[in-house]
């Protein structure tokens, strides 16, 4: 009891810690978890806007220490902008890997090399002339993050806050952790169901829908464009991948599982092996009738998963399209008339790509028809 009033005392004393997270990158993938770590540790959480030209040319120019592409370079921009806000801690996790929903033969959930060390190369920049950091009073945490390890997040996450919070407790922080997982489960789960609540929506008025296949910080509109928003403009809902739902009813249904083993071997990469996964839904359910690819520059991670999801989703006759080479330059004039070719052929094809589809699974369950 006496431990519990502490860790109370404590929690109500660090209210007026805050904490900057920059929002890039795995962190439109993971942001509800360290909300709620932190939350549990009593601290408040102020994440930096979306990407943008204007935070990109205010903050980040000349503090670009590498060539990558520009979802690592935005970066800059967002720390830069976070160190003009009132924080005590600027928290810039390096995720090793990820948590991920797919189950079966997945050999591991790693980030792209890059990602994981941008922290480190874009915080170069921002030390070449002199200690940014340091001359605002605040403390650049960046600690190695293995999601897929969930056993060793509290070691490393301790040891990378202690310096910053002189207070904190080993205790605490594995506490914290199963509270930003319990948070990242519950906002998962709520986008599922949400996702559910589409389709049937699509089942009930026989409306096709669009998949984005795509890393979530092509979710940023800075990175992504909001490519997906134009389709949503022609009454087309848009789906993501990593909230689909995944009801054992459903794959059932669909003749799918968790397991990416028959299409993809290689399966060592987070975001590809549920790109792939994605593909295999997208090619079973009636109403998705197209799917968008989106890619910044080329990734090389991604490389390889290019021709197969593509495959596995003309595979059942279901429309796939291409956004490549995405920077920060929005070419919206070749955007909105991709967009309207795209809708063409959705218009002319999707019904026939329905009964085709439906044709191989039979009578739809009633769950989707509720």
């Amino acid at each position: 009891m006496l431990g519990k009033l502490r860790s109370s005392q404590k929690g109500q004393a660090r209210r007026s810690i805050k904490v900057g997270i920059p929002k890039f990158l795995n962190i439109w993938g993971t942001a509800p978890f360290w909300v709620g770590f932190f939350d549990s540790l009593g601290m408040k959480v102020v994440f930096s806007s979306d990407t943008s030209e204007e935070q990109y040319r205010t903050y980040g120019k000349g503090r670009i220490t590498m060539d990558s592409c520009f979802p690592v370079k935005a970066l800059a921009g967002h720390i830069g902008e976070l160190l003009h806000k009132d924080i005590d801690i600027l928290f810039v996790p390096m995720i090793y890997s990820l948590p991920s929903f797919l189950r079966g033969h997945v050999m591991d959930t790693l980030c792209c090399t890059r990602v994981m060390m941008a922290p480190e190369n874009i915080k170069a920049g921002f030390l070449k002339e002199k200690d940014e950091f340091k001359e605002r009073g605040i403390k650049y945490v960046s600690p190695f993050v293995p999601f897929g390890e969930p056993e060793l997040l509290p070691k490393y996450l301790f040891e990378g806050l202690k310096p910053a919070v002189e207070d904190l407790t080993y205790e605490e922080v594995v506490e914290a952790v199963k509270e930003g997982f319990a948070s990242l489960e519950e906002f998962d789960k709520s986008m599922r169901e949400k996702s559910l609540e589409i389709l049937r929506w699509c089942v009930k008025n026989n409306r096709p829908a669009l998949l984005v296949l795509a890393r979530p910080y092509h979710m940023d509109p800075g990175i992504g464009h909001e490519i997906d928003a134009e389709f949503q403009l022609y009454g087309y809902p848009v789906l993501w991948y990593n909230y689909l739902p995944i009801d054992k009813w459903l794959l059932d249904w669909l003749g799918i599982s968790l397991d990416i083993s028959d299409v993809w071997t290689s399966s060592y990469s987070s975001n590809t092996n549920e790109i792939i996964w994605g593909a295999k839904f997208a090619s079973r359910f009636p109403w998705i009738t197209g799917v968008i690819r989106l890619s910044s520059y080329e990734c090389g991670m991604d490389q390889p998963t290019f021709t197969p999801a593509q495959r596995i989703v003309e595979s059942s006759g279901t429309l796939f399209f291409k956004f490549g080479e995405l920077d920060e330059t929005k070419p919206a004039g070749s955007v909105k008339i991709r967009v309207e070719t795209i809708v063409y052929y959705l218009e002319k094809y999707s019904q026939d790509i329905i009964k085709r589809k439906l044709s191989r699974l039979g009578e739809v369950p009633k769950e989707l028809t509720l």
